[in-house]
């Protein structure tokens, strides 16, 4: 996908932030390299070259803005609240009030107000849902209901009770019958992303901005008889290290267990992407050809669609007959970026 220098220029000006990841501003008169958001006072355009990376930049020896600072991942999330969430992973019965906050010199307005860009709920009920979510495991190996509750933070078996039917629709003893699956947040150099996990294994990893998330969540939810839950999970730690692995470069094939429900024809569409090696593509027709369907190039490309499993199951390495890229639910950017890096550009 080409973008003209005066779309990017003008992208600049605005501070649009839809071409986070899409390319970097190299300023020829101080030295240095921004993100197209970067509030710092703009350039001439006779000023400026983009460069599609920060390797790329870093490599022609322009250094990082202070201000917007490039090298960062888009939307990482702040130290501050890393924290947070290693306390809150470590010590789920821990509750963190907002007077704990202030005194730790975090403003609560600033951290709710993080929370509900990035979770869509607030500090306090993030808590709740991983406490409740955590009691729920713990029922679930065999400890009674009271050892749950206590052993959770919460203050009475009430309390718990009232707070586990309120989300699984049953008291804690009849909930061995449901499930959950857990759900984080994941940064990489094209933007968050989701990941959600079963026992079985990873069953979704979306860019958080994809449109089809909720509906996606809630098919899974369905299927599973299970309710979303912010947790963790120990698919979750591989599954990261093996995407930092991929975006450095390191990683072509993945090696993780996947739980992905979807009819016979849809599955056999996603293990047909997953014979794509890296570095290469195919197009729509060629992939209903290798299933022996050639006229189903629409349902194969509707399969597609229906991935959950993004860049896991190359979907990205699929573009059309001509060559040009086409339907992807991340974005065509974050395609063509893909496609880059795993040919090493």
């Amino acid at each position: 996908m080409q973008i003209t220098t005066d779309r990017m220029y003008q992208a600049i000006l605005d501070k649009d932030p839809s071409f986070e990841g899409v390319f970097f501003t190299c300023v020829k008169t101080t030295g240095i390299f921004c993100r197209p958001i970067c509030t710092a006072r703009k350039p001439k355009f006779e000023n400026v070259e983009f460069v599609p990376s920060a390797k790329e930049a870093l490599g022609k020896g322009y250094r990082p803005c202070k201000i917007c600072e490039p090298l960062r991942l888009p939307d990482e999330t702040p130290d501050f609240i890393q924290a947070l969430l290693d306390e809150i992973r470590d010590n789920p019965g821990k509750k963190i009030k907002d007077w704990e906050l202030s005194s730790r010199s975090l403003e609560p307005h600033t951290v709710r107000r993080w929370f509900l860009k990035n979770h869509g709920m607030t500090f306090h009920a993030y808590q709740r849902m991983f406490r409740l979510n955590t009691a729920f495991k713990k029922l679930q190996q065999g400890e009674t209901v009271t050892d749950a509750a206590f052993g959770t933070g919460y203050e009475s078996l009430s309390g718990f009770g009232d707070s586990f039917k309120a989300v699984f629709g049953v008291s804690p003893r009849e909930g061995k019958a449901q499930g959950v699956i857990d759900l984080t947040r994941l940064e990489t150099p094209i933007g968050t992303m989701f990941a959600a996990a079963v026992p079985e294994g990873i069953c979704l990893l979306e860019f958080t901005d994809r449109k089809a998330l909720p509906t996606e969540l809630k098919a899974l939810a369905k299927h599973y008889n299970s309710v979303v839950l912010q947790g963790d999970n120990p698919h979750f730690a591989k599954l990261k290290q093996q995407l930092e692995e991929y975006f450095g470069g390191s990683r072509k094939e993945f090696d993780l267990p996947l739980a992905m429900p979807g009819t016979v024809f849809q599955q056999s569409v996603w293990r047909e992407l997953l014979s794509i090696p890296y570095g290469n593509t195919r197009s729509y027709a060629e992939q209903a050809e290798r299933l022996g369907k050639p006229t189903a190039v629409r349902a194969v490309a509707n399969a597609n669609g229906m991935n959950r499993m993004s860049i896991i199951v190359p979907c990205h390495r699929v573009i059309g007959t001509d060559g040009h890229l086409t339907g992807y639910g991340g974005g065509l950017w974050r395609k063509q970026w893909l496609l880059d890096l795993e040919r090493g550009r």
